[in-house]
């Protein structure tokens, strides 16, 4: 008998989508124009409570936005951590400048604020933080070292969606912030992706540059731009998804606490910073060996249960140079990620944890 596959993740989608989605083709505005773009900017500000946003193709191209719009370039530093996706800091790399790696926090796999000023030089512009696997920074204390050494800070929000740090969303934690809108992530819009900022002039630059650098004048570019716009068709399931995001975080985090409920004597989980409630848009674990890890994974592969592997930090690429960031290349050797979607269900969890508590 065949095993029922279960994979890593699935999108929460359902009729609505559907329907938006032939709404817009029925409109006939199917490409980087129309009435959904704009009203799915409109919704996201207003949910996340940010001072301005745009949409984005990506939230690769979110990034590169991002570090354009702040005039980082040739011979700049930015200060990041090396245990996130390659995207973020490729994004580094793309304006010329330099990434500077520094340590993580073993308890949560973001970056460890006070390895930063060690780190600051006098070519250093900005901060760039992830929030690993949805679960948040100290934005707090890396504020303040942006502030009193009068750093960027920038947040790669692209798996924090709906995360809020006390009484501020995920999204509006940094002088700007990026989203993306892949179709692993806490909502989708297929491909896609958005930078929110916090200034005018910031907001101005990236909203001409993602369309070609085109000026008021039609067909007269002034500056190199880039086609980084978002389709119609995607905003319109953005818009789905949005109505139905504070249920797919409630699900995602039911599904955290029933993995903790029955694994925590078995295997460590992240530990969520005081203050914070995150995303949930993944559930990492980790063994105290990369044989237990190992076992797992195979048995579970056996069971047709997809699982992932932790980031592969980043100084660990070939591209990048080799960094002492300890922690990361040390952790990511005995984490896996479990099936975290929320359409999960309780059944299929409950499997996933008895074959997981049956080898360790």
């Amino acid at each position: 008998m065949t095993n029922k596959a279960i994979p890593i993740y699935r999108p929460f989608i359902d009729k609505t989508e559907e329907d938006l989605v032939n709404d817009c083709m029925k409109s006939t505005w199917i490409s980087s124009k129309g009435a959904y773009i704009n009203k799915f900017e409109e919704q996201i500000k207003k949910y996340i409570k940010a001072d301005y946003c745009t949409t984005t193709s990506s939230g690769t191209t979110a990034l590169h936005l991002a570090m354009l719009a702040l005039d980082i370039g040739q011979d700049d530093e930015v200060i990041t951590t090396n245990f996130t996706y390659v995207a973020s800091t490729n994004a580094i790399l793309h304006v010329g400048a330099k990434p500077v790696f520094c340590n993580i926090r073993s308890e949560n796999l973001n970056i460890d604020a006070h390895s930063i000023e060690s780190k600051i030089t006098p070519k250093t512009k900005a901060i760039l933080y992830t929030n690993v696997y949805g679960f948040l920074c100290d934005y707090d204390r890396l504020n303040e070292i942006a502030k009193k050494y009068g750093l960027y800070l920038i947040e790669d929000a692209a798996e924090s969606f709906g995360a809020r740090y006390k009484n501020k969303m995920s999204g509006t934690l940094g002088d700007i912030s990026t989203f993306s809108f892949f179709g692993n992530k806490t909502i989708t819009t297929g491909e896609g992706g958005m930078v929110l900022c916090k200034n005018l002039q910031h907001y101005n630059k990236i909203k001409k540059l993602k369309n070609q650098g085109n000026s008021e004048i039609t067909y007269f570019h002034d500056v190199l731009g880039y086609n980084y716009r978002m389709t119609n068709i995607q905003a319109a399931i953005g818009i789905g998804q949005l109505d139905k995001v504070d249920k797919i975080i409630s699900l995602k985090k039911s599904l955290y606490n029933n993995y903790r409920s029955n694994l925590e004597n078995k295997v460590r989980f992240i530990k969520e910073l005081e203050g914070t409630k995150p995303s949930y848009w993944m559930t990492p674990i980790f063994f105290d060996s990369e044989s237990k890890r190992e076992k797992v994974e195979i048995k579970l592969k056996e069971n047709s249960i997809e699982t992932r592997p932790l980031f592969t930090p980043i100084d660990q690429l070939p591209f990048y140079d080799k960094s002492s960031s300890e922690t990361a290349n040390r952790i990511y050797k005995l984490g896996i990620l479990l099936p975290s979607y929320p359409g999960l269900s309780d059944e299929d969890q409950n499997k996933i944890c008895k074959i997981i508590n049956s080898i360790i």
